[in-house]
């Protein structure tokens, strides 16, 4: 199911953001409302984000103070105001951003149960309500989502995808595939209280409003304190004025409700609610006055290494928790403290488990038994913990903890592929930059890493990424199209070489495939002679959108791996599936838990590096058909076409400038 149109109901400060978010991806959108105030109020935060956003591309010579006016109002142009179903008829998501009352969301989904398409997906943006009870008001609970967007809507990354007991894996895929198609972040989990984000945020932050109740402390002494420690963004408290008292102590109630002491309400604050001061929403009146000072009682100096230990440690317990409960992976709880909480490691603020591994795991556990003895079991330390401890996965300093880390060998023959020998098998560490990007010098190194594997003895190679976040993100674009003719002829003859090497050789390739694995990485994957994934990863052959083709096999070696009909959808959607459908459909041979990917891909090399290497040679090149070869050189002949028409240009262009490509077929 693609998304042609779309729809937010609830036109507050988040419903016009959310709107903007879809409007400025070029998608066209319905922003509904009870009142024509409240649609306007909806419109023109719109409008403000809009003038935003364009006046920094002015300020920066990126636009004319013309070209940003108008691009405000083809922007905007695509809201339509309303304060009925009218034009709902033919929307294919929508959001649905209503108060945080069960009762008004169900209201609501009846609602638009009877008056939007049946494959319509319909999504809810609550922060912590049950998406399996919002369903439940309607006909088609399979096609009901959670689609939770951070505040401020147009600046935050991430979306949360909150699979209800009922939701398809069909329903989840268009929302991840949407999130990603408006610019976001998606990261994926099951239906628990408070989600991931705001149940690891608040239970660490819990711990600080525990203290400064109990001991008197300053607020505003801790808010210097624990923001100068640079483990958070921004001090707790000024993050609470900001995102306003009502709305965090919701959350807070709802968590206590759910998990009990281990979530800890804050007494202050329920009476400063109680008074109606929200903080940043009622003119910055909340936890401190307007004028700045601090309105919870207290002016105790607090031990600042304390607090902060208590904070990180409880962040990362209840992430461990998280995980264990099979909520999330490990990598997406990363990804949406990184996205969602402002846990940037470019401004050197780790997410819990990245923390952690370098931290070391057997230290962490040492301080958490610690901790459990002064403050009790809400720092009992989790059991993956104690089982990662107990094998010795301690974290970058032992090579492996929640994530692999790379320990290459003394001599390298590139520079952006690092190889790791472990006896007959080794590993190719992928390692070009945050995007692990598929560019000339990766294909290069990969080919002289291939090289000295077959020269060494190694019997099978595992090919993985350094970064934890992804495997590729895809070719390097901007390198490639700075390639001249010839260049490029000679890149795409390298590569398809080395990748049909992979198939011709005795030494057997396994991809050890983690988060994004797009375009060049997924060819990359799909070369290799097995294929095993993690849970978060995603596959895609996005090219089409870029008005090109795959160039490294994509249009070959796919469907003969998922068969010519998932194939051709997938080459011509150019949306992204997600690993267990991957599986399904037989891209990849396995998908395992995040944090055992290395492992397994390890023990599948060390099976085969043990298998006799003429007959492992002889079944790969007879398994592999002569007409491969024959396909790849039809492959190369329509890249090259296609990759010197008009609309490659158009198409490239537009996704580096981040806007819509307007086709015309030559």
């Amino acid at each position: 199911m693609f998304v042609f149109k779309a729809a937010v109901v609830g036109a507050g400060t988040m419903g016009g953001q959310i709107a903007q978010t879809i409007a400025a991806s070029g998608t066209p959108v319905v922003l509904k409302d009870v009142k024509d105030e409240l649609v306007q109020a909806g419109l023109d935060e719109a409008r403000n984000v809009t003038q935003g956003q364009v006046k920094g591309l002015v300020e920066k010579g990126r636009l004319t103070e013309e070209q940003a006016a108008a691009q405000v109002e083809e922007v905007v142009g695509r809201i339509h105001g309303s304060t009925s179903y009218e034009g709902f008829g033919d929307v294919d998501f929508v959001i649905e951003a209503v108060p945080e009352r069960m009762e008004i969301k169900q209201a609501v989904f009846t609602e638009l149960d009877a008056v939007t398409p049946g494959h319509a997906v319909l999504a809810s943006n609550t922060s912590s309500l049950s998406i399996t009870e919002i369903g439940e008001a309607t006909h088609r609970p399979d096609k009901v989502v959670g689609f939770h967007y951070f505040y401020p809507a147009s600046v935050m990354p991430l979306i949360e995808v909150v699979e209800g007991d009922d939701t398809s894996a069909e329903t989840v895929g268009v929302a991840v595939n949407f999130a990603q198609a408006i610019r976001k972040q998606p990261i994926t989990c099951a239906e628990v209280p408070g989600f991931v984000v705001n149940r690891i945020l608040n239970s660490g932050i819990s711990e600080v409003w525990r203290e400064q109740e109990e001991k008197g402390l300053s607020i505003k002494a801790i808010d210097e304190g624990v923001g100068a420690a640079n483990v958070v963004p921004v001090g707790p408290y000024f993050l609470v004025n900001l995102l306003g008292l009502d709305t965090v102590l919701h959350v807070a109630e709802h968590l206590h409700e759910s998990y009990g002491d281990r979530f800890y309400v804050p007494e202050g604050m329920q009476r400063l609610v109680a008074e109606g001061k929200l903080g940043a929403k009622t003119g910055g009146d909340g936890v401190y006055t307007p004028q700045g000072e601090p309105a919870l009682e207290g002016d105790a100096e607090p031990d600042v290494d304390e607090l902060v230990e208590l904070l990180t440690l409880k962040t990362f317990v209840e992430a461990c928790l998280v995980l264990d409960e099979g909520v999330a992976t490990h990598r997406d709880i990363d990804v949406g403290m990184m996205a969602g909480a402002g846990l940037d490691p470019r401004r050197g603020l780790l997410p819990p488990f990245m923390k952690a591994d370098i931290e070391g795991l057997d230290v962490v556990l040492e301080r958490l038994e610690s901790a459990t003895e002064r403050h009790g079991e809400r720092f009992a330390p989790p059991l993956v913990l104690r089982r990662l401890v107990a094998q010795g996965r301690l974290g970058q300093k032992s090579g492996q903890g929640f994530y692999p880390y790379a320990q290459p060998d003394d001599e390298q023959p590139g520079e952006t592929v690092k190889l790791e020998t472990r006896g007959d098998v080794a590993i190719a560490w992928l390692g070009n930059g945050l995007m692990n990007s598929i560019a000339p010098q990766v294909i290069a190194d990969l080919r002289a890493v291939w090289e000295k594997v077959e020269a060494s003895g190694v019997r099978a190679l595992v090919i993985a990424s350094s970064n934890p976040l992804l495997f590729s993100a895809g070719a390097d674009i901007k390198a490639f199209t700075a390639m001249d003719e010839a260049g490029g002829r000679d890149l795409l003859e390298t590569a398809h070489g080395l990748l049909r090497g992979f198939g011709r050789s005795s030494v057997v390739t396994i991809a050890a495939v983690n988060g994004l694995a797009f375009g060049g990485g997924c060819e990359l994957a799909m070369a290799c002679d097995v294929r095993i994934a993690a849970q978060s990863a995603l596959f895609g052959q996005p090219e089409i959108k870029l008005g090109i083709i795959p160039g490294f096999g994509g249009t070959q070696r796919l469907p003969r791996l998922v068969g010519e009909n998932k194939a051709l959808e997938m080459n011509l959607a150019g949306d992204a599936i997600g690993a267990e459908e991957a599986y399904v459909f037989g891209l990849v041979n396995r998908v395992v838990l995040d944090h055992e990917l290395l492992d397994t891909a390890l023990q599948w090399a060390r099976k085969l590096a043990g298998q006799a290497p003429l007959a492992v040679g002889a079944i790969k090149e007879v398994s592999a058909g002569a007409d491969l070869d024959e396909g790849i050189e039809a492959e190369k002949g329509a890249f090259a076409r296609v990759f010197a028409s008009e609309d490659a240009r158009e198409g490239i262009g537009a996704f580096l400038g981040k806007r819509q490509p307007a086709w015309r077929g030559r």
